[in-house]
């Protein structure tokens, strides 16, 4: 009966997103190669930002004005070590053994004596935090991202992402939680608590001229770095037009060679007589 409910909100959250998608662009706004559906995705960013502005923002400002700090931090890291076994998965599918030992050993040590992962005595012990997904994992193996895309409720994400959210969900714990109240009660204060992260962003995209465009480029440069771990390639920018005026290529490793000086003229030099 429950899992009929949450199936019928969702069915109306997508049928008001698909009513409310396709928006105009904006005037003389450059296109994105990588976000061909961006009227539709302007439309179903609109519908994100209302439900945020009324539901998501009021309800997380309250949080985190009444629940102190430490507690909120508590919050934050238990659902951290939740997300750890996807983390630990992932790395070994790349092939990162080492950091995939790592990250069994962090959520063995918090879950124990970080009481269920409420502490991070881990992170003290020296034991690095890691950050790898599905995702991520099909890009190490060379999938393509694919076009932007602007979920409902969830933000943004692309085709290669998007669908690697739900291979995503099945490697969390929470996903085996057998009672439906503690499995579901769970999803709510783990929105909450990514929400709360988010909040200092806010300002940021008060002073953009274009938050859409701000939050979708931000979100690819971030995958991107993340797909590579860090190893953002430098390429020289060379003009292709440059030096071919004449049709002739110009190949920047081979400079033409400078013109020939005539040799001086020898003053002292009588000239002929014929």
């Amino acid at each position: 009966m429950l899992k009929a409910r949450y199936a019928r909100a969702a069915l109306g959250i997508a049928c008001l997103v698909s009513v409310s998608a396709c928006v105009t662009l904006p005037p003389n706004q450059p296109r994105s190669p990588q976000d061909p559906w961006e009227s539709w995705n302007r439309g179903v960013y609109r519908v994100n930002v209302k439900l945020d502005n009324a539901i998501a923002k009021p309800v997380t400002r309250t949080y985190v004005r009444i629940v102190p700090r430490p507690i909120r931090t508590g919050v934050s890291n238990f659902f951290d070590n939740l997300d750890t076994p996807t983390v630990m998965i992932n790395d070994a599918l790349q092939g990162k053994f080492l950091a995939a030992a790592n990250d069994l050993g962090r959520f063995l040590f918090n879950s124990t004596v970080g009481l269920g992962g409420i502490l991070d005595p881990a992170t003290s012990a020296g034991m690095d935090k890691n950050n790898e997904d599905f995702g991520q994992t099909l890009g190490k193996w060379g999938v393509h991202p694919g076009p932007f895309v602007e979920l409902p409720i969830l933000g943004p994400s692309d085709l290669r992402d998007a669908p690697a959210k739900v291979v995503d969900s099945y490697t969390n714990p929470r996903q085996y939680v057998k009672n439906t109240w503690v499995k579901y009660g769970l999803w709510l204060p783990s929105l909450v608590d990514t929400r709360a992260r988010l909040l200092p962003l806010d300002e940021t995209l008060k002073n953009v001229y274009d938050p859409y465009a701000f939050i979708r480029d931000a979100y690819l440069q971030r995958r991107a770095y993340l797909v590579s771990d860090g190893k953002v390639t430098e390429e020289p920018l060379v003009d292709p037009e440059a030096g071919q005026d004449q049709g002739t290529p110009v190949n920047p490793d081979k400079a033409a060679p400078p013109p020939a000086q005539k040799p001086p003229a020898d003053d002292t030099t009588q000239p002929t007589t014929p």
